[in-house]
């Protein structure tokens, strides 16, 4: 993987390549500082800052941008000529299609140093030793760059899992509310009336028809008939 790392800013914008793999040694390919004159205008210092970003593009050829998070600051004028810049690395990127990922001055640190509140001494110390080089590079703003392009190669498949799994839960979340829900009772709907008791069914009695002859039965004998008793005799 080849990251061209972007430390974005209109008097010096520092740019570093760096090319390898998460575990794997690192190989620095350039490093270098986009510079304007301070007493040019903004829009003319912008241009010449798209000038520098796509000479390196072309010289390099990079995979992937990476490019400082600006955050807020004192300066209200110093943030602003920095976003800018950041804008127009992004847009340099965009323009061929490249992946552009955005790291914070925290996260940057954390990832070379592991602190990420070191100072700019302790982040050229690590980058010199990360890429093997004599000398810490400079101005500041060089290994700055050089340390947005590591900390890209060391985040990058990690951050490649967590968006895969974002847009996997957002897909599940959209076919969820694709699919029609049972309709529910509304709130102001009319209760439904207690159903009554069924009454117990009567009997049906079926009828002969005219003329019909029921169903045979064997006829009863007649009861014996009681012997009377004669006059004088003692009843039985």
């Amino acid at each position: 993987m080849r990251v061209l790392g972007v430390d974005p800013g209109l008097t010096r914008c520092g740019v570093g390549v760096v090319d390898g793999l998460p575990g794997r040694p690192l190989t620095m390919l350039g490093v270098g500082v986009v510079r304007t004159p301070a007493e040019a205008p903004a829009p003319e210092r912008l241009v010449l800052v798209e000038q520098g970003i796509e000479q390196w593009l072309d010289t390099h050829r990079p995979d992937s941008v990476a490019v400082e998070r600006v955050f807020s600051q004192h300066n209200v004028r110093t943030v602003m000529g920095t976003a800018q810049a950041a804008a127009v690395a992004m847009l340099c990127a965009a323009r061929r299609g490249l992946p552009v990922a955005l790291h914070t001055p925290s996260e940057v640190k954390a990832a070379v140093t592991g602190s990420g509140r070191a100072g700019k001494d302790q982040v050229g110390a690590m980058v010199t030793r990360l890429l093997r080089l004599a000398a810490p590079p400079r101005p500041a703003d060089a290994a700055d760059a050089l340390a947005l392009a590591i900390c890209h190669i060391w985040r990058a498949p990690a951050t490649g899992r967590l968006q895969q799994a974002q847009a996997a839960q957002a897909q599940a979340r959209r076919g969820q509310a694709r699919t029609p829900r049972a309709a529910q009772p509304s709130q102001f709907s009319e209760p439904s009336q207690p159903s009554q008791p069924s009454q117990p069914s009567q009997p049906s009695v079926r009828r002969a028809a005219p003329g019909a002859r029921g169903p045979r039965t064997a006829p009863v004998p007649p009861a014996p008939a009681r012997p009377q008793n004669t006059p004088g005799e003692p009843p039985s």
